[in-house]
Formats: structure tokens, sequence, C-alpha cells
């Protein structure tokens, strides 16, 4: 619902009172008190200032990558029309615009992609999700492709001129991969007990490629401290894990269960 805003003469004669009340209340009982001094703020200092600035970065990412997927068009831009198992398949031909490495998929799982239509059972293509990550009013097509060693490859599709452009490319083995607004965040375990890597990918329009813009690492969610609940005699304790998620634009992907979208017309 969009906002009232009050007339401007409205808003002048309650801004006047408002500052008078306010003037009078000083020193009068319950009237504002001062919390002393704000703490200044403290000025960050260089540490090894003579050391001169890399340039570069030792290692590439792969963050930034984009690829053209050849012999796919998408007609009037809407990704849902596309067969998921199509646009794997034919993103193993697309040449990145950078050489990291970062978007080949192992040996045995390309085979896999190519033996879908033969093979079904085995095709770790998962069922697709859609969302306009790029702010542009089109959906973007988000695909999961299972890897061994319970790691998953993510990849975004964005319609271009006719065509299909693949603008994030990113495999982890992850705990969850969610949609949230514009951002897609993927979760992954770390090696210390009771924490997680989560990192959000966001649209950067500069580069035309989702980026990691968020890297961190966080409590998981069963070691946040949480009040005590209170006892109560009645009520059952409802385990969050049970239960099959409804699949939808929102929905986030499992590696380990893929569930039918509701938007899926491709074949598996």
């Amino acid at each position: 619902m969009r906002p009232h805003r009050a007339p401007a003469a409205t808003r002048t004669a309650v801004c006047a009172v408002a500052a008078l009340a306010l003037l009078s209340g000083c020193g009068a009982a319950g009237g504002l008190k001062s919390a002393g001094d704000a703490p200044s703020a403290v000025e960050p200092k260089a540490l090894w200032p003579e050391l001169p600035p890399a340039s570069s970065a030792p290692y590439d990412y792969g963050e930034g990558e984009t690829a053209r997927i050849p012999g796919i068009r998408v007609t009037g831009g809407d990704v849902r029309r596309l067969d998921p198992v199509a646009v794997a398949q034919a993103g193993l031909k697309a040449k990145t615009d950078r050489d990291s490495g970062l978007d080949e998929l192992p040996d045995g799982t390309v085979r896999q992609i190519k033996a879908c239509r033969t093979a079904p059972d085995d095709c770790p293509v998962l069922p697709p999700y859609y969302r306009d990550l790029t702010g542009d009013g089109r959906d973007e097509l988000v695909l999961g492709i299972r890897m061994p060693d319970q790691q998953l490859a993510v990849r975004v599709y964005m319609p271009d001129t006719g065509g299909l452009t693949r603008i994030m490319s990113t495999y982890d083995a992850v705990i969850s991969v969610e949609l949230a607004g514009r951002d897609l965040i993927m979760r992954a375990p770390s090696v210390i007990p009771g924490y997680e890597y989560r990192t959000a990918w966001s649209w950067d329009d500069r580069q035309r490629a989702m980026l990691p813009t968020r890297d961190e690492i966080l409590r998981t969610p069963e070691h946040r401290k949480a009040p005590r609940p209170e006892r109560t005699p009645t009520g059952t304790p409802t385990n969050p894990a049970t239960g099959t998620p409804t699949p939808s634009a929102d929905a986030p992907s499992s590696p380990g269960t893929p569930t039918p979208s509701d938007s899926v017309t491709g074949t598996r």
C-alpha cells in the first residue's frame, strides 16, 4: 500500500507542536535527560602502509564469468518454455569469456547429463526454478546439477537478445540453496563445528553477471542462542525437517531430494 503524506501546512503545525512539547518537557519530571557524550568515531588505521598494493588476484575463482549457450533460443524472453535438460546439455559446449575452469563438470557427471534422455533415473539435472534476479522484469532460469561427494553445481541463465547467457556458475557441498528477493544464497558446511558458510550471489549490472557480494561464516541455526521456551501442559514440538516442501519460485532446491517445480514443462 502506498503511504499517505499529510498536507504541508498540517505537517508544519504538527512539527511546531511537537517542538514546543519537547522544549517544555526538558528538565521536568519524566522529561528528557542527557545520556552523556556520544562516543566519537574511530578512524581505521592502515597496517604496513609501505607495502605496495596488489594489482591482480592471485587466483581466478570464476566469479563474473559468463557464457553464451549455443543452440538455445528463448522465444519471447520466456525461460519457462525451455527444457532444462536441453539447456544443461547445450551448456557443456559453451565457451566462457574467461577460462578459469570452474565451470567444468566431472567426467562422470558430463556422461550422465548426455545420457539424460536414455537413462533419466541417473540424470543429475534437478528441477528448475525461476526468479527475476536481474531486475529487468523477466525471470532467470536457475539449475542445479548433482555432483559426486554431495556437491552441487548451481547455474543461472538469463534470456539475452533471443538467446541464453549463463550469468553464474559455481559449485560446493551445500546445506541448502535459497532464493531471497533478488539474491541466491548458498549455505555450505564449515570445518568448524557449529558454523557454516553463507554466500549471497547478486546481480551486478556493470559486470553483467551474478557476483558473490556477501560471503560470511555464521553460527548454524541450531547453535544460535535462543530463549528457553516456557513449559506448557500441552503442545507437541514440531520437527522442521519433516515433510516435503511445496515447490515454487521461492522454494530452495536440495541436492539430495529433487522436487518437481510447478512451472516445469520439460522432461527429465
